[in-house]
């Protein structure tokens, strides 16, 4: 049945029979399309022969510039025909561009076995050779697509094919240990892992069971796991997910390379931006996973990439989105009529950053400058000229307190002006009752009202988070960047971590969430090689709390959380100073942790002020 169902949708999409290779006309003329043709399952021989399945989408008229997208889930999925956060194929069609799906090695029709993130610079250099040989392709190759499928271009680009003219990552990262499976910081982004594991092996077993290599039993366990991940996430240890571990082996990998080794290192591209010659159109959300990654990638190829044309075609737009949703529109926050993806005419970014680069159009039309961002605060879309801003100006903001910070009741104080008392704030952290993720970069729904800007009042309520608050704000605010955040710290444990998270408090009292980071300090000098606390003993580190831009209105207040965990964004530190992946309850030490202040310990917050 399964088999019958899948083929019928199949047939009904193309109008044509199941068929390897086969060529299909779809010459319906119109007013907006002069016809395309359709290979479908092409069956593309790597260099190990090993065959990956193909569509191949070409618009009539010749050869054509070609946009190659190879993604893990599905190339006959129909989101992939639809517009999103990008155009979609018959956009692309009528714009004049060939436009090639392939299904990664592994997954769905394609031979091989799926290894996350391994085989994609090899694979994404021999299909873009293969294009490019092609009689329907005029020799200009190009890519774009969101997720996994940004990682599959930037793992080409770094392979420098002379053919690959221009990527469009959006939502993605160049380096997958950063972003998404572990952090700036070096804790594992746990939610993301499991629930990311979970729906590969659902599909996977799906498929298998359509071929006739699976079976029931496999698909019923995972679907209960999808279902209720909640008991998958709070196991200890947290590699004991036997079944993710027995059906996708790779997923194991992830939990067990907990520093940024070598196997993080050798599907990096970010180690060196200089083999990418391609410009990129940098597509991202503040509240996404890959925020930080979007702007990074940004900033690091205007300066080191391959080629004068990757330096300068650099181009960066950042909405107020998570990883699924587009549209602005959440329970706490309501971004306006502007914010959504569909609103900002992405579209026409895309086709015209293309026909600037496929076909050498100088006077291709720039909807955009070099930089657009959305500034939340005051709603409104911006072009600047570079990120970060060149008029960026960063200022201190120096913790203080009388000594009791614990909840937002507290004794908290941010302010510009250096406090002149040494004092500290302290709380226990017990790994068994961790501060629960309320929003923020996580990849549940906005429909459960668990991404993006949800109110904190529920977390500042705890006794082990710490707030720090400005008073009353008499004019407008502007933090526009990349934030720091430097923590004098002490803990009773070898291990712990410390996050940090800003917060617009609006005068009805809502804690809306804008961006957070966490260092587990192990990794606080380096996350390739970790280094334990010697206990009581002080140190100065430092959070990255990634990027955002938001206009803290008069009447508002800028507020600061510190804690030690956000579960499950991210995972719960163990304390113990042993490979926190495989500790049980057993070995869970509970950390007494302090963070200092005052002339001797300048705890702050830096934050990128934009005056105009």
């Amino acid at each position: 049945m399964k088999i019958r169902v899948r083929e019928h949708y199949r047939a009904a999409l193309f109008n044509s029979t199941e068929s390897r290779a086969k060529e299909m006309d779809m010459n319906k003329n119109s007013d907006s399309m002069n016809g395309f043709r359709v290979l479908k399952d092409v069956m593309v021989s790597m260099t190990d022969g090993t065959g990956l399945a193909t569509d191949v989408w070409i618009p009539n008229g010749g050869p054509a510039p070609t946009l190659v997208v190879r993604l893990p889930y599905g190339k006959d999925v129909i989101q992939n025909y639809a517009v999103g956060i990008y155009p979609g194929v018959f956009d692309l069609l009528e714009a004049g561009y060939a436009v090639v799906y392939q299904d990664c090695r592994g997954r769905y029709r394609s031979d091989g076995e799926f290894a996350a993130f391994v085989d994609e610079k090899s694979d994404g250099l021999d299909t873009t050779n293969w294009v490019t040989e092609q009689p329907w392709c005029d020799g200009n190759v190009g890519g774009f697509g969101a997720s996994y499928l940004g990682a599959t271009q930037w793992a080409t680009a770094s392979q420098s094919p002379a053919s690959l003219k221009a990527i469009a990552p959006s939502v993605a990262s160049a380096d997958q240990y950063r972003a998404p499976i572990h952090s700036d910081g070096g804790a594992l982004s746990w939610h993301l892992v499991l629930w990311w594991g979970i729906t590969m092996a659902v599909t996977k077993a799906q498929n298998d069971l359509v071929n006739g290599d699976g079976n029931l039993d496999t698909i019923t366990a995972l679907a209960t796991m999808a279902a209720d991940p909640k008991s998958g996430l709070s196991k200890l240890p947290t590699s004991d997910q036997q079944i993710l571990t027995d059906y996708i082996p790779w997923w194991r990998e992830f939990l067990d390379h907990a520093d940024r080794d070598d196997y993080w290192q050798s599907i990096s591209v970010s180690d060196d931006y200089g083999t990418v010659t391609a410009p990129a159109l940098n597509v991202g959300g503040w509240f996404d996973i890959f925020a930080s990654a979007n702007t990074r990638a940004y900033t690091r190829m205007k300066t080191a990439g391959g080629s004068s044309e990757a330096r300068e075609g650099q181009r960066l737009i950042m909405g107020p989105w998570d990883h699924l949703s587009y549209d602005g529109v959440y329970h706490d926050r309501q971004f306006g009529i502007t914010a959504s993806a569909a609103a900002s005419n992405l579209p026409s970014a895309y086709i015209g950053f293309f026909d600037r680069w496929l076909r050498g159009n100088q006077n291709a039309p720039a909807p955009f400058a070099p930089v657009r961002i959305f500034v939340m605060g005051i709603d409104q879309w911006r072009d600047e000229q570079d990120w970060p801003l060149p008029d960026t100006r960063y200022v201190e903001y120096f913790l203080s307190s009388g000594g009791h910070a614990n909840t937002a009741a507290g004794n908290g104080r941010l302010d510009t002006v250096p406090v002149s008392a040494d004092l500290s704030d302290t709380f226990t952290y017990d790994p068994l009752d961790p501060v629960p993720s309320v929003g923020g970069r996580l990849l549940l729904p906005v429909a459960l009202n668990a991404a993006g800007p949800v109110d904190q009042q529920s977390v500042e309520a705890r006794d082990d988070v710490l707030c720090y608050t400005t008073g009353v704000l008499d004019k407008p605010v502007e933090v526009t960047g990349e934030i720091s955040l430097v923590l004098h710290i002490a803990s009773s444990a070898v291990d712990t971590d410390f996050t940090g998270k800003l917060v617009d408090v609006f005068p009805d009292g809502r804690a809306i969430y804008l961006t957070d980071g966490i260092l587990r300090t192990r990794y606080r000098t380096s996350l390739s090689d970790p280094e334990m606390l010697e206990p009581g003993q002080v140190y100065e580190v430092t959070l990255d709390l990634s990027v955002t831009s938001n206009v803290f209105l008069p009447g508002h207040q800028i507020r600061l959380e510190v804690s030690s965990s956000n579960f499950p964004r991210y995972d719960r530190n163990t304390n113990s100073g042993g490979v926190i992946s495989q500790d049980s309850a057993e070995n869970i030490v509970v950390a007494t942790n302090r963070v200092l202040h005052g002339p001797k310990h300048p705890s702050r917050m830096i934050l990128p002020i934009i005056e105009r």
